[in-house]
């Protein structure tokens, strides 16, 4: 059952056009696909507002492409991240209308994509080589139904770069910082604006940077209040997360003023 689905189930039984056990029956159907290899949530897209999102790193591309199927078969959009060339090439085979998100190593199909509310998430990055990073927490923030603005190579190196951007940091709702090497780039932006940040450290870098840990302990052990630290190269929790933060800013907006936030289609 989709999230949809289940709105308008509870609907018609508040209208009594269905009775209490027909809603009960629907609710007690096995919330999970088995297919051997993956027993697939169907249920998750009502519990966190968006479906099981498939992590492809260690699957087949049949793998892949059987829960997809099973998902879109539910009515679900599909997020497939961490994809090789062969994962996109036969999802998009098997869907014309997927969409390969090379840089974010991403696939996404959505026949229905959801208007975009109110407010926008900045993804900003420190260096060019931290775009496959940055642009899985783009993609993912985008299909989830935000704004998303990409402020890249902004690194400390240069910080003329990102003092030329301070209006569109102070603009954005959500900002999600990526870096790797020394991971100086969220304390400093955290010194800059008051919006929450979600830090993402990166793998890139040389020898003493230990594959992440170096910009991952510099983001725990910042000195900028209001900075949340996610895993190393984790830039899908990041853009979920900033996805549920700027859902909850607009549930606020609705409650302020008594009317639905407007999205944008």
């Amino acid at each position: 059952m989709t999230t949809q689905e289940a709105i308008q189930l509870l609907e018609a039984f508040r209208a009594r056009r269905i009775g209490r056990e027909e809603v009960l029956r629907a609710f007690q159907i096995a919330p999970v696909a088995d297919l051997g290899f993956a027993r697939v949530d169907l249920h998750r897209g009502l519990r966190q507002g968006f479906p099981e999102v498939i992590f492809g790193q260690g699957k087949t591309p049949r793998q892949v492409v059987a829960i997809a199927e099973t998902l879109l078969r539910q009515g679900e959009r599909v997020l497939a991240t961490r994809l090789t060339a062969d994962h996109a090439r036969l999802l998009r085979r098997r869907w014309k209308h997927a969409v390969w998100h090379e840089a974010a190593r991403c696939v996404t199909i959505d026949p229905n994509p959801l208007p975009k509310r109110p407010g926008t998430i900045a993804v900003v990055s420190a260096g060019t080589s931290d775009l496959p990073v940055a642009e899985e927490a783009a993609v993912t923030a985008d299909v989830m139904g935000n704004q998303v603005q990409r402020i890249y190579d902004v690194g400390v190196a240069g910080l003329h770069r990102l003092l030329g951007r301070l209006e569109d940091l102070h603009r954005a709702h959500v900002l999600i910082v990526v870096a790797g090497m020394e991971g100086a780039l969220p304390s400093v932006v955290g010194g800059l604006v008051n919006r929450p940040i979600i830090a993402v450290p990166t793998s890139v870098g040389y020898g003493a940077h230990l594959g992440g840990l170096a910009p991952l302990l510099a983001m725990l052990n910042s000195c900028a209040s209001g900075i949340t630290v996610v895993n190393i190269d984790n830039g899908f929790g990041a853009g979920f997360a900033a996805s549920q933060i700027n859902a909850l800013v607009a549930e606020q907006i609705t409650r302020a003023t008594g009317e639905p936030p407007r999205r944008e289609s």
